[in-house]
């Protein structure tokens, strides 16, 4: 039997337009991510697209860091990163993540890569976080977390030369 993976997408910016292209990407991403973990229950994952005064509000309240960042993720299950998850779920909703496209295209403008590329990373480096990975206990965890965007991103043919 297939696996259901529902994606939930919200805009609530205006500044860039939601295209059905970006959203087929952000999917795949999101399916490449859970593929690449093994992660075989059906589950949701809401998106939501925002601008840089929206995630620096959200920044602010959740985090305590009154600036805005890229991205932001707010797991519903607490793994440990590689966990299996629990068996006995027909579906899991495993969090949120919420991307600044305007800080999405500044860093891609910054880092010389397509915008694409960058909202593609993003979501990749997101879904690892609802999945239980992190990158700031660690230069190992750092380092385990980069190895698998890499890996991913590069099976999605959005590898960086």
């Amino acid at each position: 039997m297939k696996q259901k993976i529902k994606i939930y997408f919200t805009n609530e910016q205006s500044l860039f337009r939601v295209t059905g292209k970006l959203r087929k990407l952000l999917r795949q991403a999101i399916t490449e991510t859970l593929a690449y973990e093994g992660f075989c229950n059906d589950c949701a994952v809401s998106v939501s697209f925002t601008d840089n005064e929206g995630i620096r509000v959200l920044n602010a309240e959740h985090r305590g860091i009154d600036r805005e960042t890229d991205v932001l993720s707010f797991p519903l299950i607490d793994f440990e990163g590689g966990e299996a998850p629990p068996v006995d779920e027909p579906e899991l909703m495993l969090g949120d993540i919420v991307l600044s496209l305007e800080k999405t295209k500044a860093q891609a403008e910054e880092f010389g890569h397509s915008f694409e590329r960058e909202a593609a990373f993003l979501c990749v480096h997101s879904m690892l976080h609802l999945l239980g990975y992190d990158h700031v206990n660690s230069e190992e965890e750092d380092e385990e977390m980069r190895r698998r965007q890499r890996e991913i991103l590069e099976h999605m043919g959005l590898g960086v030369k």
